[in-house]
């Protein structure tokens, strides 16, 4: 099973990189192409040609290796001889150069947004709770948000810099904020409580955590036969509001406590069509997809919001989301730079290969959602300002303009074998990353 799984996760990753991989280079042929450029070589994929065409000037290649690709254009490299090609990519001014350049990048980050806008189109899904004002369901106990003294049932009406957040914008900067005190504040009772909430690094990736989660009551979906619930005349649609005394208002609380009693009866708070009632059931130790656990027989309605959007508000949905993606990007960026966050927030081959087919096995939604977001992350590295990524060649380009002439093509090739190290590097280094929170449990 384990095997079939990887081979799965393989598959589907190196399908959807190739898209990626594709897409870019098809914005560098494209622009190449326009400004009357000869490509030689369009290539998804290192190493030999596993299978190639020849078409006007250019080799069209599948290669062996799949993580990459590149489009060969003549003239492209400054140690080698002028021909005085009206067609050489370097016989270009620098203006075009930079357009060639940045189609790459450009292109990746225009598929991130038209795969949003058409899932949107036809399928636009979230947890309503997203939408919602940010009402805290539960509270881990040991968190920071619990050693603050936040409590179930609070509505949060500031967090960080974010007046009245939706409990998607309470997500997002929690993720991103390790060690960073945030203000907060909550409504409870009527009052308005002001409070300090500094999210913590956890799990493998070190992303931020503070121990909330949102308002989602347990409105029961399925009621299995045979089981405590069936035989108590519990029914679907009722909400389990409450259990041994405690109030829940956040369903995945239910299941938590079920486990914690170690098989003693539970004294459960139903609400039914506007009346309550009280039962007490004991549950029963049964395998649940090989593993055994306490159970009462149950399962919880996860109250979605799914519908079309309009093609205006799908483009609009899609910048939104896209932006915030990016903006988030950024932020960790720049915090893993000044060490505010851990390196383990970075994923590599191994790490991407995983959620992909993780998404894949989700529905293609999740699927849409990810390739998405992976390739925006492609547009934005290949972005900065490295030797050998496109961002490097714009960083090059711009110096070039600043001081009117080009630089020698010992300076070039020296900038280049730099990149090439620095990537090594950073291929390794995430391997690794990769392999230690595979292995490493938290």
């Amino acid at each position: 099973m384990a095997a079939a799984s990887f081979i799965t996760d393989a598959v589907v990753v190196i399908l959807v990189l190739g898209l990626m991989i594709f897409v870019h280079e098809l914005g560098h042929f494209l622009a190449a192409k326009f400004y009357g450029v000869r490509v030689l070589v369009f290539s998804l994929g290192f190493g030999p040609a596993l299978l190639h065409f020849k078409k006007g000037d250019t080799d069209y290649r599948i290669a062996a290796f799949p993580f990459g690709g590149y489009v060969k254009m003549a003239g492209d490299d400054p140690s080698a001889p002028r021909q005085a090609d009206p067609g050489e990519f370097l016989g270009k001014p620098r203006w075009q150069r930079f357009v060639i350049v940045l189609m790459g990048p450009i292109m990746n980050i225009l598929l991130a947004l038209v795969l949003l806008t058409c899932l949107y189109k036809i399928h636009f899904q979230k947890p309503a709770y997203e939408e919602g004002p940010a009402r805290v369901g539960d509270v881990e106990a040991d968190s920071p948000a619990s050693q603050i003294g936040v409590m179930p049932g609070d509505l949060v009406v500031l967090f960080g810099k974010r007046q009245n957040p939706t409990w998607e914008d309470v997500e997002t900067k929690t993720l991103t904020a390790v060690g960073e005190a945030l203000p907060l504040e909550v409504l409870r009772g009527g009052q308005t409580l002001n409070m300090m909430l500094r999210p913590r690094a956890e799990g493998p990736d070190q992303v931020g955590y503070a121990g909330l989660y949102p308002y989602a009551p347990g409105f029961i979906d399925k009621i299995e036969p045979g089981l405590p619930a069936s035989q108590a005349g519990l029914r679907v649609g009722d909400e389990i509001d409450g259990l041994d005394g405690r109030e829940v208002l956040y369903w995945p609380r239910v299941a938590f406590l079920i486990q914690s009693s170690k098989g003693k009866p539970v004294a459960l708070s139903v609400h039914r069509e506007g009346q309550e009632f009280r039962t007490t059931l004991t549950p029963v130790f049964t395998d649940v997809m090989g593993e055994k656990r306490w159970r009462i027989g149950v399962s919880f309605h996860s109250d979605m919001i799914v519908r079309k959007l309009s093609l205006g508000e799908a483009v609009k949905r899609s910048f939104q989301d896209n932006g915030r993606n990016c903006q988030t990007t950024f932020d960790v960026l720049g915090k893993i730079l000044t060490r505010h966050m851990s390196t383990r927030s970075l994923a590599g081959p191994i790490g991407i290969a995983q959620v992909t087919g993780e998404a894949y096995r989700a529905g293609w939604p999740e699927l849409v959602m990810l390739v998405a977001f992976i390739s925006l992350q492609l547009g934005i590295f290949n972005l900065l300002p490295i030797p050998v990524l496109d961002g490097g060649a714009i960083l090059l380009l711009l110096i070039e303009t600043l001081i009117r002439h080009d630089l020698s093509a010992e300076a070039k090739e020296r900038f280049v074998q730099v990149g090439i190290v620095f990537l090594l590097l950073l291929a390794v280094f995430v391997m690794y990353n990769d392999i230690v929170k595979t292995m490493r449990p938290y």
